[in-house]
């Protein structure tokens, strides 16, 4: 079978591939859990939460260092709404899309020619939903089957763009920087990729682009 490559950057000799997972292997949509929690009276979570940038809450959600519960309680008192877990989780899992087949084979491809990980900044409410649709739609595979390690920023305790948690994957695995591409579609993870010698590629979803357009 002929090595499937990726195409913006098939002139590197590139062994390993670390894939962020909302944007790249999962679409989302933050607009719609905006909008979600609009219908529940909230109005101004756009100035709390976007892509780019959280309130502290968010960010202890997607570190782990606090619970799911202590975030639902601290984000009733944050909006000053008595809303009910249940619905918040709703509201707040609204962002997650349909898992696509394509990318998914994909991914089960690339593991034959490249190790292949998963580094998301994401929370235990999120995964929890993700693993579950994705178990559904697999017959009960979740993440762990499609890369040869998951790095999940909750159990982690940091997120990206912190270095070091680009470095601890680097690190645990004995991946050099100069062989291993890492595709997000955040600019800011990218730039602190970049930093420490990741081959690295800005993903646009918003134009079309998906991981099964770029690997030829």
């Amino acid at each position: 079978m002929q090595k499937i490559c990726f195409t913006p950057l098939n002139n590197l000799n590139i062994r390993n591939i670390i894939f962020d997972l909302g944007g790249v292997v999962l679409d989302i949509d933050y607009e719609k859990t905006l909008a979600a929690f609009k219908k529940l009276g909230v109005e101004r979570l756009d100035s709390l939460f976007t892509l780019t940038s959280q309130v502290d809450l968010f960010n202890r959600l997607d570190c782990g260092t606090i619970s799911a519960n202590e975030f639902r309680c601290e984000l009733q008192t944050l909006l000053n709404k008595d809303i009910p877990f249940a619905e918040i989780d709703r509201a707040w899992n609204a962002l997650i899309l349909n898992w696509d087949p394509k990318r998914l084979a994909l991914l089960e491809q690339l593991r034959l020619n490249y190790r292949v990980f998963l580094l998301s900044n994401t929370n235990i409410i999120h995964s929890e939903l993700y693993n579950k649709q994705l178990e559904t739609l697999t017959g009960g595979h979740n993440l762990t089957h499609f890369f040869d390690k998951v790095y999940y920023s909750y159990e982690l305790g940091m997120r990206k763009p912190d270095r070091r948690i680009f470095e601890l994957v680097l690190e645990e695995n004995n991946l050099k920087a100069s062989e291993t591409l890492f595709i997000d579609d955040t600019p800011h993870n990218i730039d602190s990729a970049v930093n420490i010698g990741l081959q690295s590629y800005l993903i646009k979803p918003k134009e079309g682009e998906t991981i099964t357009t770029l690997f030829g």
